[in-house]
């Protein structure tokens, strides 16, 4: 399935190097910098657009079982190899998240290019893996977002009814034994419907301030970011919030967080955020300065009149969001 897709094997270091985390890696990708490269009968995936000049080429069959991660940075450091405190809040799975949606759109251009050249059975294993990486990635997003955590409640909800008849029957035979196992296992699956239904009912009632594309600048840490992603709650692992001291927040894990993409001047390491909203502030006034980050190019169209980046149509369909249109002033009477 995905995992043998996961651009998760894919780490880019600061030099603009690709690399893996095993020896045999190097085996079978290649990095080249040309400034293109022609879609052959190799059959091989070929990674385009990502950062300038960078393009990976490789056998994808290859990743499947490994367990490598993602890191990345960009040419040039300012503060050497000192991370800075706002590295807590890095985000690897973001950067992954990130990463594989664009590999789905590289995929699509690929279908699409095959069958503009008429490699009709290229395009056949191309469009073959792009359903499987998608049927892959909406299982995770219901997952993630509480679709599925919805049906699991349900489910759980069964459950429990037949065990309550169950358990009646069991009562009834005055067998008392089966009867106190039977409780404990419905107090356990009443406890795990519950916090399933949460799980649903905060993803479909989410309220967010902020919106894709919105220029933002980080309370704490000063730097300037724009919005590619969002959760209604924190959806990383322990390990991570903990690193991040998100229990020290006023509202925790309990609000909305935003995969961010960091400018480049501000924290040439950072590269990728997973900030909670009380830690953001939006600019009072339109911030139309430069922005510059590797990832801008294929998750934006440009930016509007106030300075903030439009988000491409399977950006907005990921995280069903709507259109930002930005105001304009009415005319004046006089005028």
């Amino acid at each position: 399935m995905v995992q043998s897709l996961s651009l998760s094997t894919i780490t880019v270091s600061r030099n603009c190097g690709v690399y893996g985390s095993i020896p045999s890696w190097r085996r079978h990708f290649n990095l080249t910098r040309k400034t293109s490269r022609a879609f052959g009968n190799d059959k091989q995936i070929h990674l385009h657009q990502f950062v300038p000049s960078l393009f990976v080429t490789g056998n994808h069959n290859v990743l499947r079982g490994r367990n490598l991660k993602v890191e990345a940075g960009w040419l040039f450091n300012k503060g050497g190899n000192q991370e800075s405190d706002a590295s807590c809040e890095r985000s690897e799975n973001a950067n992954e998240d990130i990463l594989i949606f664009f590999f789905q759109l590289d995929l699509a251009t690929r279908v699409q290019y095959a069958l503009n050249m008429e490699q009709y059975d290229i395009a056949q294993q191309l469009r073959n893996k792009l359903t499987e990486v998608e049927e892959e990635v909406i299982r995770q997003q219901e997952a993630k977002r509480g679709s599925s955590s919805k049906s699991e409640a349900q489910d759980k909800a069964i459950s429990i009814i037949r065990l309550r008849a169950d358990l009646q029957n069991a009562i009834e035979n005055e067998n008392y034994a089966a009867a106190a196992q039977l409780r404990d296992q419905i107090s356990k699956l009443e406890a795990e419907s519950l916090a399933a239904s949460a799980k649903a009912l905060a993803f479909e009632s989410a309220q967010y301030a902020f919106r894709l594309g919105q220029k933002l600048t980080h309370k704490k840490f000063g730097y300037r970011a724009v919005v590619c992603g969002m959760d209604p709650t924190c959806s990383e692992s322990s390990s991570w919030m903990e690193t991040a001291q998100v229990e020290k927040l006023s509202q925790g894990s309990n609000q909305p967080f935003y995969q961010v993409l960091v400018d480049v001047h501000a924290d040439p390491n950072l590269l990728v955020a997973y900030v909670a909203e009380e830690n953001l502030v939006a600019p009072e006034k339109p911030d139309t300065g430069r922005f510059d980050h590797p990832y801008v190019s294929f998750l934006f169209y440009g930016a509007d009149t106030a300075g903030d980046f439009i988000p491409i149509k399977q950006l907005r369909e990921k995280y069903n969001r709507p259109r930002h249109e930005v105001p304009t002033d009415s005319p004046d009477e006089d005028s």
